[in-house]
């Protein structure tokens, strides 16, 4: 027969078929399969089929609606959704409830820009009404973003802080704080925003780089003769230093450590009051070279003299005495004013000192300092410090580089300024002792959050809930117009509650007064008891209160819901935002804890570990990267990542995942190619008749399944990518599927050896897809549909795989441990081989071997075959170990393969050409042919 008269047999070959794409064409293809989803119920599905089974709630910490989602939004809803989905399929009911954070600043702040000059002269209803429309606006677009992600959620029921259902239930927790006594008004100094004239909680603070003024100041001793190791001295001076020389003329005291030792420096005839420990800082910061210590002198001795004010000639400053003077810098002895610092107001409550504050809430002087009035105090600097030069006290000044509180909306400084506020009690009312307590009743994720949290905790002040907005939850408190008394009353609260349920959420600003007034209602302290004799309040709740209540306000009346939550979830600032604020609430009106486990991810930054910003060009974002490679490859990205730290984005980076998404696509392509002419049920052959391959890979896919299940358990997310990714492409890629083809594809349709390789491929289409159900959302059930794996319609209706006895092959493992050893020796060979053009594919070669030993001879002698398939060649020779050595080592020697090359299998065998019917093809072939034939 002429090479013309040659049969071409490549349509007696079982080659893959399918309609299973290598082009993912995610971006056009998974809105389609969403609306699907949605078209056909599938999250009511899900929810009904786990109708009665244990509940998982994830409760949703609401993102801020007020622009397009970023990628740290993605990282935070994507994660949520793997554990949702992963929870779902494993036998819990998991509703998702998603939330929107709507009320607060920015939202007032942009409205009041697009309102521009108009917005002085609108009343609060108009500016409530254009707020509420533009985070409605925003609610719509995230919503739309979200679910582009694959986010399977009750978006129809999502749940916003500014509907009425969440209002009142925000008023419902503060009704309680007041009853129980834990909420009252008082004067204090707190953040403050001099640019949007309101106070801000500590969540809302940015540290950020500013230079600040340095000045050294004397505080002239009045009673130095009274103090015994002053007597005689001239010019006796405390020392202090600051870098907020306008607050100088809120001054009202000197604090000094009772622990340190002071010492009196003398230079110039002038006498000088520093730390000890301090001394030769002091003098190498004022330019004192010549400088002698005349005395000692105990802080307690100096306690309640005073010195000469330093901007106020007819004000005294009290020396006092406190612990958190500290020795870092300056000179032991610190300037206090109570009306501009937390720390001097606390010590000074301790002395009866009043609360002086001579900023309005601008950040200008008041009438109280004439000489300033009108000047924003971060100008008044430098004309402070020019005065104090000038009525010589003072010894240095400087500049000085260090990070200043910034507020996180103006990124303009801060000031410290004293305001009347609505606070919670945090110890008196034992809300401290028992959230600390309750701390430990949580599993932290990662367990650094529990340090973290807890000393937030200890260390903040009590919790100012008041805020001077017109968008947000109102404060029902009323004032009278006589005494000034501000009342915030339980019975007030509820009628409130009632309004707003009736009328809305602006009913405190819409209905009159009248309508909140409760029946037999007066003022226990001047005894008034109508409305006219009061006035609204204005004052709104911090947002923080506003998504912290929805423990109370969202999960307690949503029967889908549980409480405490199972997880909350959010980014590693909520420790001392959402975690913390729902904790504090919920400990105080329920006196539990309000979730059980509280898991933390990290920033996102770029490929350097940097920030992302539009000044610098490096942002990603999520709609940019489901565009190019769809959501499934966005999802990929996420769980890839380590989530626990920062996380890092770039275009390489993506490109990595894009091509780990192409080989695990590529592998679910092979298993559903070779499926096509394949029923589980009637041609699916028992595990005990398998092959001994077949049952070692079933037992690898065993062990993955109980390592990724128990990953998804830990939330350890980025070792399911490595062991899936890892299983596809070495295990089965690069081994097991590239060894079975000859069995796929040219044994004959029904060969035993082939169903039982195709038994293998359905168990790993059917248990892979499985796994990856709850991250490759859109491709697990495009694989699922195409190769026809289970009964169910959809992917996301099955159960997650459990491991299996059966699949257990311990047996095989050394052995097939040692097998693979051999393989990559003769791979390296046959590459050699290659190198040498010797060969081309290494059906070419023949491979000879050499056992070490009589056992390692019995053991390769007994899987001839299983080794020809094992290495892809076209011959195995077994030889008996060289008596004359020392049988420590195997002998490989890679040939040329002896005989033809059969034109269906492409093996070389010499009895190619021995079939007078098929003289091209190899006796298998030839036999196979005549059987399908």
């Amino acid at each position: 027969m002429t090479s013309e008269q040659k049969i071409d047999y490549k349509d007696t070959l079982n080659l893959p078929k399918g309609a299973f794409p290598m082009k993912a064409k995610l971006p056009e293809r998974e809105p389609e399969r969403f609306a699907q989803w949605e078209e056909e119920g599938l999250r009511e599905q899900i929810m009904k089929k786990r109708e009665g089974a244990p509940v998982f709630c994830l409760h949703d910490g609401p993102p801020y609606a007020n622009g397009h989602i970023h990628i740290g939004h993605a990282l935070n809803k994507v994660l949520k959704d793997v554990i949702v989905r992963y929870k779902n399929l494993s036998g819990f009911r998991a509703y998702f409830r998603p939330g929107f954070d709507c009320h607060g600043l920015p939202i007032e702040q942009k409205v009041l820009q697009e309102l521009a000059d108009e917005a002085s002269s609108l009343p609060t209803l108009k500016i409530r009404r254009q707020c509420r429309q533009y985070a409605d606006k925003w609610v719509k677009v995230q919503t739309r973003e979200f679910k582009r992600l694959g986010v399977m959620g009750d978006w129809d029921n999502a749940y916003l802080t500014m509907s009425n259902e969440t209002v009142v239930g925000i008023l419902g927790t503060l009704r309680e704080l007041v009853v129980r006594g834990l909420v009252r008004k008082g004067f204090r100094p707190n953040y403050w925003d001099p640019v949007f004239r309101t106070v801000l909680a500590e969540a809302e603070i940015e540290y950020e780089t500013h230079t600040s003024d340095s000045v050294y100041v004397k505080f002239p001793l009045n009673e130095a003769e009274a103090v015994e190791p002053l007597k005689g001295l001239a010019d006796v001076s405390i020392v202090i230093w600051t870098t907020t020389p306008w607050t100088l003329p809120a001054n009202l005291g000197v604090c000094l450590h009772p622990g340190f030792e002071y010492v009196v420096l003398e230079a110039g005839g002038r006498h000088f009051i520093v730390a000890h420990e301090l001394a030769e800082a002091f003098k190498q910061a004022c330019d004192l070279p010549d400088t002698t210590q005349v005395a000692t002198v105990a802080a307690k001795d100096l306690e309640r003299k005073t010195c000469a004010h330093p901007i106020f000639k007819d004000k005294p400053s009290l020396v006092i005495l406190g612990e958190h003077v500290t020795l870092e810098q300056g000179t032991g002895c610190v300037h206090t004013a109570p009306g501009h610092g937390l720390d001097d107001f606390s010590v000074g409550q301790l002395y009866g000192l009043p609360v002086f504050v001579p900023v309005d809430e601008a950040g200008c002087f008041t009438d109280e300092y004439p000489e300033m009035e009108g000047v924003n105090v971060f100008k008044a600097n430098a004309r402070i410090v020019e005065k104090l030069k000038a009525d010589g006290l003072l010894l240095a000044h400087g500049r000085i580089e260090h990070q200043y509180p910034h507020s996180w909306r103006s990124h303009k400084p801060i000031i410290f300024r004293a305001t009347e506020q609505w606070f919670v009690e945090l110890d008196e009312g034992g809300v401290r002792k028992r959230a600390i307590e309750a701390i430990d009743k949580v599993q932290w994720i990662p367990e650094w959050g529990r340090e973290r949290i807890l000393g937030m905790v200890e260390q903040r002040p009590d919790w100012c809930i008041s805020r001077q907005r017109a968008w947000g939850v109102p404060i029902p408190s009323i004032r009278s117009k006589t005494s000034g008394k501000s009342i915030l009353d339980p019975r007030i609260i509820n009628k409130c509650m009632v309004l707003t349920r009736q009328k809305g959420n602006d009913a405190w600003w819409s209905e009159p007064l009248e309508s909140f007034w409760p029946a037999g209602f007066s003022c226990e302290e001047t005894g008034e008891d109508r409305p006219d004799q009061f006035e609204k309040e204005t004052d709104i709740l911090d947002v923080w209160f506003d998504s912290g209540a929805t423990s109370i306000a969202v999960c307690e009346p949503d029967k889908n819901l549980t409480t405490p939550a199972d997880l909350y979830l959010e980014g590693g600032d909520q420790h001392r935002g959402w975690f913390q604020s729902s904790l504090l609430l919920r400990v105080a009106v329920r006196g539990e804890v309000p979730y059980r486990q509280a898991m933390t991810h990290g920033w996102t930054l770029d490929g350097q570990g940097l920030a992302m910003s539009k000044s610098k060009g490096n942002v990603i974002s999520p709609q940019e990267i489901v565009d190019k490679m769809g959501a499934d490859g966005l999802r990929l990205w996420v769980i890839s990542e380590d989530y626990r730290a920062d996380v890092t984005i770039s275009h390489d980076i993506l490109k990595r995942i894009q091509e780990a998404y192409r080989r695990i696509r590529n592998t679910f392509k092979f298993l559903i190619g070779n499926l096509y002419d394949f029923d589980a049920e009637k041609d699916g052959v028992a595990v005990g008749d398998l092959e001994e391959f077949d049952r070692w890979i079933l037992g690898r896919l065993n062990a993955l399944i109980r390592d990724v299940r128990r990953s998804y358990d830990l939330y350890e997310f980025h070792r399911i990518y490595h062991y899936v990714y890892n299983f596809c492409t070495v295990q089965l890629s690069a081994l097991y599927l590239d060894v079975i083809k000859d069995r796929l594809y040219c044994s004959a349709p029904d060969d035993e050896t082939r169903r039982g390789a195709q038994t293998v491929c359905h168990h790993l289409a059917n248990h892979l897809t499985r796994l990856m159900a709850p991250i490759l959302i859109f491709t697990a059930d495009e694989v699922w549909q195409a190769a026809d794996l289970g009964p169910e319609p959809n992917i996301h209706l099955t159960d997650f795989p459990e491991s299996r006895s059966d699949w257990e092959a311990e047996d095989l493992n050394a052995k097939w441990d040692a097998l693979l050893e051999l393989r990559g020796e003769v791979s390296r060979a046959l590459e050699d081989l290659r190198r040498a053009k010797t060969i081309g594919q290494s059906l070419e070669a023949a491979v000879h071997i050499q056992a070490k030993d009589a056992e390692d001879h019995e053991l390769l002698g007994k899987n001839v075959e299983i080794l020809k398939n094992l290495f892809i060649v076209s011959r195995i020779d077994i030889e008996q170990a060289d008596a004359a050595g020392s049988g420590s080592e195997r002998a490989i020697r890679v040939d040329r393969a002896p005989g033809e090359k059969c034109q269906r299998c492409w093996m070389y065998d010499p009895q190619v050409g021995a079939d007078a019917e098929h003289p091209d093809l190899c006796p298998r072939c030839a036999d196979v042919v005549r059987r399908v034939a």
